[in-house]
């Protein structure tokens, strides 16, 4: 049977358990519209990005 040779430190478990973790995502409220977006990203359906249009509007449908 296999037997673990020393225990494992606190430290050691704690860092291989640091990705466990959840995200929290990053948002932001939008200055012309009010609404909440993701930061550093393109708002799809007016298709400004930092007050410049990049892209046509997304259509809805």
């Amino acid at each position: 049977m296999a037997v673990p040779k020393r225990k494992v430190s606190p430290s050691r478990r704690n860092n291989r358990r640091s990705h466990d973790r959840l995200r929290v995502e990053n948002v932001q409220e939008d200055q012309n519209t009010g609404e909440y977006k993701r930061r550093h990203h393109i708002d799809l359906k007016t298709g400004t990005y930092r007050g410049r249009q990049v892209i046509e509007p997304k259509e809805e449908f």
